[in-house]
């Protein structure tokens, strides 16, 4: 289980994992995190409550806070026109204490896929808000109170921003992903993690490929917000499938600076994930050697990336 450490209260947090990428031969230059989002974390007390760490992406706020066990709760607010969306709802409560705290009404959900720690609080607040429902086409059966349904390449207005819908299945058939280009800022439910990828549960090795294919063709500097805090166990694997990568030994050494602290690696980077994740480094000699290809015969991408 992770947490926030309440000694940082009000710190200001900067990913240290900026060194790794600025280092890393293949990535000269890359953007990080740290290069264009500022974070602080505070408190939030009375009934639901939950550490709150804020952060800007492009014009966009974005207040995340931990939900259940290792689910992160986002609400994005465009603070140019008052829109509010929440992005997945692993738990209602959580979700109307954030709102009530910095004083915004909802008016969207954003819904990546049907799990309930993903939708589980849907209709809570949809009652409790009148929001309305946005989710991918390919579930709407199994996602309640959907308004919306989205699959790949759809766009809509979100405050002074346009989103745009990825098709990111895999982990489920229908998973959806939202790209916002102006803000340089994706939300990739549980498609994408830091260091990792999400289990296929109902897709397939080819689909999930595909997926994460789209994903890494993202520009370099778009932050990347999963939805659960899986680096530290995700780091020790990954070094097992690439030990000879400098920048991945960098990593992890940070990351286990920051969970000690109780510091969350989230968001990450395009660009810091194609430099240190496995299963976007399919085309990486040492990870295609380890999962028991000749990296010298060829390009076994889906081969090394279903292997991994």
């Amino acid at each position: 289980k992770f947490g926030f450490d309440p000694a940082f209260n009000v710190a200001r947090i900067f990913h240290t994992a900026a060194r790794s990428v600025a280092q890393h031969r293949g990535h000269p230059g890359c953007f990080t995190a740290a290069a264009f989002i500022s974070y602080g974390i505070t408190a939030l007390g009375g009934a639901g409550a939950a550490r709150m760490m804020s952060s800007t992406c492009g014009n966009l706020q974005v207040e995340q806070f931990l939900c259940l066990n290792d689910n992160y709760g986002y609400l994005i607010h465009d603070s140019s026109t008052g829109a509010t969306a929440a992005v997945d709802t692993p738990d209602a409560s959580v979700y109307l204490n954030v709102l009530q705290k910095k004083g915004w009404k909802l008016d969207f959900i954003l819904n990546t896929h049907h799990h309930h720690d993903h939708a589980g609080g849907n209709l809570e607040l949809k009652r409790a808000t009148g929001c309305k429902i946005i989710g991918p086409r390919g579930e709407m059966d199994r996602i309640p109170g959907i308004d919306l349904p989205v699959d790949d390449g759809d766009t809509f207005t979100f405050g002074s921003q346009q989103a745009l819908v990825l098709n990111v299945g895999g982990h489920t058939r229908g998973h959806v992903a939202y790209h916002f280009p102006a803000a340089r800022g994706a939300f990739v439910g549980d498609a994408l993690f830091a260091l990792g990828c999400g289990r296929i549960f109902e897709g397939t090795p080819e689909q999930m490929f595909a997926s994460l294919q789209k994903l890494r063709a993202l520009p370099d500097e778009t932050a990347v917000y999963c939805a659960h805090e899986y680096t530290a166990a995700n780091a020790r694997f990954a070094l097992t499938m690439e030990p000879g990568n400098e920048a991945l030994q960098r990593r992890a050494g940070e990351i286990t600076e920051l969970r000690a602290k109780g510091v969350p690696t989230v968001p990450t980077t395009i660009a810091l994930e194609k430099a240190t994740n496995p299963f976007l480094r399919w085309d990486s000699p040492e990870v295609a050697r380890v999962a028991g290809f000749d990296p010298a015969t060829g390009d076994h991408g889906l081969a090394v990336f279903t292997e991994t």
